[in-house]
């Protein structure tokens, strides 16, 4: 081949891969809080309360290290510019290592805020905390509040979601299997005037609800965000560990326990190569807004994980299912 060809065909994929990177050609949310040192957020959970919208997600310690994890907290007025607002840090002995994953749910004018501790390996469970501004929270002093029980689960309770069904509160969690190797999903309910305290809490079935069956959910489900339309429950869930590359999907239930995969392929897979999420679109967080619009929020790289941003994509409902509107 002539060398002449050869260099300008290079110059043109470095071209190419420029531009792939450039401002314009990042999505209108490209958000992350840099406050580890590092362009570094991930695990997005959306609310609207107080007139204003908040934005919940886990924030890493110092750059020097991954430990000492938090919640952070971010607040918009449009769902595109986000500003840091506050941090739910360690405060009781079960998170004293961390905590992350958060799911925020509005109910009877509060914020309830459901988390994992972090750096207990399988010993990893979900707690429960409360505020009346959003910002500001009160521990459940029965912290965590669950995990899972039985031979099929290691024990381990991460990526909590919360969601009301008939007079429940429902509680999907990310668990493994006892050697730690396959993330499952499983599901626990609680009476919804309860306090959601420990003894609240009843784990559904002695299995998983979701496992990986799919090529690209590869060993990994986890991260279930839940909403309702049209009498149907929707879980965007992540299919396969972080970046290799972790995608999206969808799936819908009736009773919030019996779960259909909506397609054999990911809804919002990662991005091409050169892309900013090109290692992965990860961790959906599902967003209805009061006009009626549906938001996904998810969390995307393109560096094998040394920077995480967040993102969202419009949902459309075409036929009655999820579709992406961009």
């Amino acid at each position: 081949m002539n060398p002449i060809h050869v260099t300008a065909a290079f110059l043109v994929s470095i071209s190419n891969l420029a531009m792939a990177v450039e401002p314009s050609n990042l999505p209108e949310m490209h958000w992350a809080d840099e406050s580890s040192g590092r362009p570094f957020s991930k695990d997005p959970s959306v609310i609207r309360f107080g007139g204003e919208y908040l934005m919940y997600y886990s924030l890493p310690g110092p750059s020097n290290g991954m430990g000492g994890w938090s919640v952070g907290i971010a607040r918009s007025k449009d769902l595109v510019k986000w500003e840091k607002a506050g941090v739910v840090g360690p405060a009781q002995e079960c998170d004293k290592k961390g905590l992350a994953a958060p799911a925020a749910w509005v109910h009877e004018g509060k914020v309830h805020l459901f988390y994992q501790t972090y750096g207990n390996g399988p010993k990893d469970a979900i707690c429960h905390a409360w505020s009346v501004d959003g910002l500001n929270f009160t521990r459940n002093p029965e912290n965590p509040i669950f995990a899972p029980t039985g031979a099929w689960t290691v024990g381990r309770a991460i990526d909590a979601e919360v969601f009301p069904v008939g007079g429940k509160l429902f509680l999907w969690y990310a668990t493994r299997d006892p050697e730690m190797k396959i993330q499952m999903q499983g599901v626990a309910s609680a009476p919804l005037g309860s306090d959601f305290g420990k003894k609240q809490w009843t784990q559904i079935g002695e299995g998983p609800i979701m496992k990986p069956e799919l090529p690209w959910e590869t060993k990994c489900i986890e991260a279930a965000s839940v909403m309702k339309r049209d009498g149907k429950l929707w879980m965007f869930y992540a299919g396969g560990y972080n970046n290799e590359p972790q995608q999206i999907g969808v799936a819908s239930s009736v009773d919030g326990i019996s779960w259909t995969r909506l397609s054999d392929k990911p809804l919002l897979p990662n991005g091409p190569p050169g892309s900013w999420n090109s290692s992965e679109s990860g961790h959906p967080g599902i967003f209805n807004d009061v006009d009626g619009k549906t938001y996904l929020f998810f969390q995307g790289n393109n560096d094998k994980g040394k920077t995480w941003y967040l993102s969202k994509v419009r949902i459309d409902w075409k036929d009655g299912v999820p579709v992406l509107a961009d």
